[in-house]
């Protein structure tokens, strides 16, 4: 039987089937497990959900409450000064707090590494050979599938300070990582989740068929050596397809995430229609990681930058696939028009902490067809609060010169509003 309990209630050995909110409220990215471990329970209890879903067929049931009895008499005594209940409890939930960062780092920092040593190996018996050793990949991807369940945003940050000398391994396991986290957040089965991160894992397997000197080239490359480029996923293609247990969506990204929309992509030119919805997700990760990490020929970009840019390039995403992107990292470009919840529109609005929650300035009601009063809303991605649910086109909205309203709006210039 399923049933409500608040999150101080919950104990380990209970099977969570949901929480009060939505998955961006609660600390986890999946949504229905057994609470097995004391830091995942810390976790429950410290979280800010209205109330946890239990099902007692599949857990523990609560502890039933003792019957209530009559207290005895209070005996007069001196008065004692305590300290404040609340505050010492958040007291205690803010140490908590920080230690389980601190633990998260350490285990996300641990992962790293070890990432590195195996994909080391995995692209080596490539350089001579051998077959992709399955056991220590997948290993791999279990691991980051469950750091992303636990805090997606420890991993995706430490993965984005990579040095420009381990960016052949680290990049492929930040894609593994962009691609599970975005596979969360639509709600994808567990089976299919870990075949989007073993996509994202291999999905530059090819590159070990192309000089190290053409790939970290500073300069415009020679026809022939963006031949050997373009090459790389076919030969990835090939080098996987001999070697067992190799899912179909893994092979799919690996030979057409450098495929775009509008059919300009390589190596095959495919159009739209013919790439895959987990192919054109591999395109947004891997471009995405590739623009944000340092290189020896460029700077990193910042992620508003790069989404920024990414959203400008007609033709070459899946624009809503690209905005479901920005959703599951919780970044998108500033000036960007979007629709919130509240059935508002609002300008997206920059960031004035890096890491900070998404602001944007609601500034038209779309049931009334009518300006309101700018609103400055910090997006929570909760049912507590706002949320953006779908970019909006300005000119389907009657804004004929967005950028010009846009830059009324962020001057406060009351005639923005003006019908």
């Amino acid at each position: 039987m399923q049933r409500q309990i608040r999150p101080e209630d919950v104990r380990l050995g209970m099977y969570v089937c949901g929480f009060g909110g939505s998955w961006f409220s609660h600390p986890f990215w999946r949504a229905k497990f057994v609470l097995q471990t004391q830091q995942d329970l810390d976790r429950v209890q410290g979280s800010n959900v209205a109330y946890v879903v239990i099902d007692d067929a599949l857990g523990i049931e609560p502890a039933v409450q003792a019957e209530a009895r009559p207290a005895p008499a209070a005996t007069p005594s001196a008065p004692v000064r305590l300290r404040s209940p609340e505050r010492s409890a958040r007291a205690q939930w803010d140490e908590r707090e920080k230690a389980l960062e601190r633990s998260d780092k350490q285990q996300a920092k641990a992962l790293v590494a070890r990432s590195m040593k195996v994909l080391r190996t995995a692209f080596a018996d490539v350089r001579l050979g051998r077959a992709v050793r399955m056991d220590e990949v997948t290993a791999i991807v279990d691991d980051v599938v469950g750091t992303i369940d636990r805090n997606p945003r420890t991993l995706l940050e430490i993965l984005r300070l990579k040095s420009k000398n381990e960016y052949t391994y680290l990049h492929s396991v930040a894609v593994c990582t962009l691609m599970v986290n975005a596979a969360r957040h639509m709600a994808k089965g567990a089976t299919e989740t870990r075949e989007y991160g073993l996509a994202g894992l291999l999905h530059d397997l090819g590159k070990m068929g192309v000089d190290d000197a053409i790939l970290n080239k500073e300069g415009k490359l020679t026809d022939a050596e963006f031949l050997a480029v373009r090459n790389h996923p076919e030969h990835g293609y090939q080098v996987l397809s001999q070697s067992p247990n190799i899912p179909e969506a893994a092979l799919d990204v690996c030979r057409h995430h450098h495929e775009k929309m509008d059919g300009s992509g390589y190596p095959f030119g495919l159009p739209a229609e013919a790439i895959s919805m987990v192919a054109r997700l591999g395109a947004v990760c891997d471009v995405y990681d590739a623009l944000t990490s340092e290189r020896v020929y460029k700077d990193a970009w910042s992620p508003v930058e790069a989404l920024t840019a990414m959203w400008s390039w007609d033709g070459h995403f899946d624009r809503a696939l690209l905005f479901t992107f920005m959703q599951s990292i919780g970044v998108f470009p500033a000036g960007m028009l979007v629709q919130l919840r509240s059935n508002r529109l609002a300008l997206v609005l920059e960031n004035k902490r890096r890491a900070s929650r998404p602001r944007v300035l609601a500034f038209y009601a779309t049931r009334d067809r009518a300006f309101i009063a700018p609103e400055e809303v910090t997006i929570e991605d909760n049912l507590a609060n706002d949320s953006i649910v779908g970019a909006a086109d300005p000119e389907a909205w009657g804004f004929a010169d967005w950028d010009a309203l846009a830059e009324r709006l962020l001057r406060g210039d009351r005639r923005a509003l003006a019908a």
